[in-house]
């Protein structure tokens, strides 16, 4: 099994193996997807092995930071 991580670097998509040296990118997921399982196949075709799996992981980007709870109102001296 081929284990790859997919994150956004703020242009591309991009698609990094983990424990093969495979790197590519595309502008969407879909065309990083096939990038990488391209990549994959031409980096391995004189290899004589069974059929292979990609396992990918991806970067979902930062969480959103906690929604702050507005303060109540105090009664002010008019």
């Amino acid at each position: 099994m081929i284990k790859a991580e997919i994150y956004f670097d703020g242009e591309y998509y991009c698609a990094r193996c983990l424990n093969i040296d495979v790197f590519t990118q595309g502008k969407t997921i879909d065309e990083v997807v096939n990038n990488l399982k391209e990549a994959v196949s031409l980096h391995l075709e004189d290899e004589n092995l069974p059929e292979t799996s990609i396992l990918t992981m991806m970067e979902l980007g930062p969480l959103k930071p906690n929604v702050q709870i507005p303060q109540p109102i105090t009664n002010a001296a008019i």
